[in-house]
């Protein structure tokens, strides 16, 4: 009876252990740092985002203006005078929102520069990782810097350095 028990728990065991996924690890941030493309990328977009962060504020900085002029001489302004100020002011705050809207919105100026300089550099890793993964028998690659509950990894399973290796950049 024992020896059935224990041949039973050796086949599950053995059955386990054949099914067991291979797991590695990519430090995306690492791997990102070692590209200069995406560094540049990176510099870029941000000069757009300034750039345009000055065109809405400049806007919403004229919108301010005229509230303040309408604010000093409101009790000396006609009903009609009243309305035409308001709605100069109500303009501008929407030009301003506006502008935000399509620099910064979700299908917005930075979004369509990012789909041209950044997710290319993203599609290229992606592959690299694949192609590794394949090659190494990998089942499961998951991003260190992305995974904040791993507390420890064993740096073997880290296959960074490969990747970059397989999109032509050595360490």
């Amino acid at each position: 009876m024992k020896k059935l028990i224990f041949s039973a728990l050796m086949l599950v065991a053995c059955t386990v252990t054949a099914f067991a996924q291979k797991f590695a690890l990519v430090d995306m941030e690492y791997i990102l740092k070692q590209i200069p493309a995406y560094e540049q990328a990176n510099r870029q977009m941000e000069s757009y985002s300034k750039q345009w962060q000055a065109e809405i504020e400049a806007k919403a900085d004229e919108a301010k203006t005229l509230y303040e002029d309408y604010q000093k001489k409101a009790a000396s302004l006609s009903a009609a005078q009243v309305t035409a100020r308001e709605e100069a002011i109500v303009a501008k705050e929407k030009e301003a929102a506006e502008l935000r809207q399509r620099y910064f919105g979700p299908e917005g100026e930075m979004m369509k520069k990012q789909q041209e300089l950044v997710v290319p550099i993203q599609d290229a890793i992606y592959e690299a990782v694949k192609n590794v993964a394949t090659r190494r028998g990998y089942d499961v690659v998951v991003d260190r810097a992305s995974a904040q509950s791993m507390i420890f990894a064993s740096p073997r399973i880290d296959i960074s350095n490969e990747v970059l290796a397989e999109l032509g950049y050595s360490n």
